[in-house]
């Protein structure tokens, strides 16, 4: 018997299978192993392009080292809402497996949350959308924020008066929640909301409107602003029309143009909130939702909420503050 004829015959078989191929190894896994994982796909979507959320994108660079993964960041160059639509529908198609969004008109984008939402884990952070198919909010709790921001207009106009409120859109969630928990807070303390003026996101529109009321409205002691670029756009308007120490402001987050006005006493205080804190957490839940959907769905807090919480600043607190916004920027 020839022991050697069938290790032969398959070493000639294994040439021939090796000449029609080319030379080449098969590319397939062998039979029973399992396919190499594809890496996850994931998306933060601001609302707009302020230094807000560059503090943001640290706390989403933060979790993307801790968690081994990427998260695309996108910001809707002029803060339209139907640019956000559109990044989210491109997202979408691409097959992203989780999107995070701070929403522009949480009422209008409705039916365009819900379709992202039956085709990727879907959660929205700083301005929510309740009504949609989001899974969870990761961000402040945008009515006691205005309510802690109004206890401190209270403060500042103890003999009441006449105030005028500033944003880029009120009908943003965020908007109209902190306008909302500020005219409860104010309620009943002889102060009235005369003035409310939208800016679209633009800058200079954002202060040319401060401007227009201080000049047409001398019966106006405080100004407020809603959104993070309206502290420097007031603090600017105050300047320019010589208003300052005349009028007071009172207004939200921690732009570079706030905190300067605090410390030089154009601004009389800021409520702040905790950027990096919702770009890290709204990072950890994409990843965790993506990765393990039935154990984070059990894990979500009570509400679909996650509060990151807000502190207000002023004069005496700005210093330290300043600090530990040092360490987020980084």
């Amino acid at each position: 018997m020839n022991v050697t004829g069938r290790p032969a015959a398959a070493l000639v078989a294994a040439l021939a299978l090796s000449a029609c191929s080319g030379g080449q190894p098969s590319a397939s896994p062998q039979a029973g192993s399992p396919e190499p994982a594809r890496p996850l796909k994931l998306a933060f979507v601001t609302n707009n392009t302020s230094e807000f959320w560059k503090i943001a994108a640290n706390g989403v660079h933060k979790y993307e080292a801790e968690g081994k993964v990427q998260v695309d960041i996108k910001m809707p160059p002029n803060g339209r809402t139907e640019e956000q639509n559109q990044i989210l529908e491109n997202l979408v198609s691409q097959g992203y497996d989780a999107i995070a969004v701070s929403v522009i008109a949480p009422k209008d984008q409705v039916p365009v949350l819900n379709r992202a939402a039956e085709r990727t884990k879907l959660i929205t952070f700083d301005s929510d959308a309740a009504a949609s198919k989001r899974l969870l909010y990761v961000g402040t709790i945008n009515y006691e924020a205005g309510k802690t921001l109004g206890e401190r207009i209270v403060t500042l106009l103890p003999k009441g008066g006449k105030m005028a409120v500033f944003v880029g859109f009120f009908s943003a969630d965020n908007a109209a929640q902190r306008l909302k928990g500020v005219t409860d807070a104010v309620s009943g303390h002889g102060i009235e909301i005369v003035e409310r003026r939208e800016d679209q996101t633009d800058r200079a529109k954002a202060r040319s409107n401060v401007e227009d009321i201080l000049n047409a409205r001398p019966d106006v002691s405080l100004v407020c602003g809603l959104w993070s670029y309206n502290g420097p756009a007031i603090a600017a308007a105050l300047e320019g029309t010589g208003k300052k120490g005349k009028v007071l402001a009172a207004v939200f987050d921690e732009e570079d143009g706030t905190l300067k006005g605090i410390k030089d006493g154009t601004i009389a205080a800021t409520v702040v909130q905790h950027p990096y804190e919702m770009g890290y957490r709204s990072a950890r839940w994409m990843h965790r939702l993506a990765s393990d959907f039935e154990k984070a769905r059990a894990e979500i807090p009570s509400g679909g909420i996650e509060n990151t919480g807000v502190e207000v600043i002023d004069k005496d607190t700005v210093a330290g503050f300043e600090q530990r916004l040092a360490d987020w920027k980084k």
